[in-house]
């Protein structure tokens, strides 16, 4: 394979349609698309300084690099990449590509990451910014910690475990998703999805669990969650908590040690359809505090 070691490269596609070769220690300055059409390529110390670096490539590993702000939606139609170490400094970074693995990884300004991909492994990564893993499918993702609103959204496929997901409006049109020993905090959780799974979550949401269709979740802690579960479809919700407030469920079986407020308005909904399992019942209502 052909070596570069310590180089600066700079203008348009300085290394357009490389194949085979190792880049070390380099930097990649202003010029567009340096290694667009790329393959079989492994780089290694060097950094990102300039627009659209990995485009149409194949086969790419990058280890103890960088993407400098200016280094803007980086890696788009993309396949077989891995990353390991490495910061993101630029947005839109991973469009549209196809096995991805990130290892290692803080993205500062995560607005558009990850977006419309496919096979995509996620360890040790850190992000700020909204509409995270937008569309993207198939994702495995272990110890992410997350500061956006809006992640996940029409994703498929999907399993987290130990992770921190900051992030309101998550899961939103999402189908298949199993989350494990993770905290969630955010409004409207999971809202039209369909078979999402919690287990083992601390999770705290403001009308959250709603609209939800096949609904599980097993020895989970809801904290400050009120208004939860309106019209999900088929629950079973195992709760190993108090829960602030439960509004029109629609189907299903929801286990609490506590309920503050119930809040079951028979002309909306059917009430036999839903099984309360719950040791202590604060107050049934039969009308929601803005209706009055």
């Amino acid at each position: 394979m052909k070596e570069f070691r310590q180089e600066y490269f700079k203008g348009e596609r300085a290394l357009f349609k490389t194949e085979g070769a190792k880049i070390y220690d380099s930097s990649f300055a202003d010029g567009e698309s340096p290694l667009k059409e790329s393959k079989d390529v492994e780089i290694y110390g060097s950094q990102f300084k300039w627009k659209y670096p990995l485009w149409y490539c194949k086969n790419i590993k990058v280890e103890d690099s960088n993407w400098f702000e200016m280094a803007r939606a980086g890696v788009w139609y993309t396949d077989h990449i891995s990353v390991k170490n490495a910061l993101f400094q630029a947005p839109k970074n991973f469009r549209r590509c196809n096995d991805v693995t990130l290892e290692n990884v803080d993205f500062t300004h995560a607005e558009e990451t990850l977006w419309n991909c496919n096979n995509v492994k996620l360890k040790n990564v850190s992000a700020k910014g909204n509409y995270f893993c937008m569309n993207t499918d198939n994702l495995e993702i272990d110890n992410l910690r997350l500061d956006g609103n809006y992640s996940f959204d029409g994703s498929h496929n999907v399993t987290v475990r130990n992770s921190t997901l900051l992030t309101k409006d998550a899961f939103w049109n999402s189908e298949n998703v199993t989350v494990y020993d993770s905290y969630i905090c955010g409004e409207y959780l999971g809202w039209n999805s369909k078979n999402l799974t919690l287990v083992n979550c601390t999770i705290e949401s403001l009308q959250g669990m709603c609209y939800i269709e096949n609904l599980v979740m097993k020895n989970c802690k809801l904290i400050n969650t009120t208004l939860s579960f309106e019209f999900s479809e088929n629950v079973d919700a195992e709760i190993n908590s108090k829960i602030d407030s439960v509004f029109n469920p629609g189907s299903g079986v929801i286990k609490a040690k506590e309920i503050d407020t119930l809040i079951i308005e028979k002309d909306i909904i059917d009430p036999s359809k839903t099984k309360i399992v719950c040791d202590a019942v604060g107050t049934t209502e039969d009308v929601v505090e803005w209706r009055r």
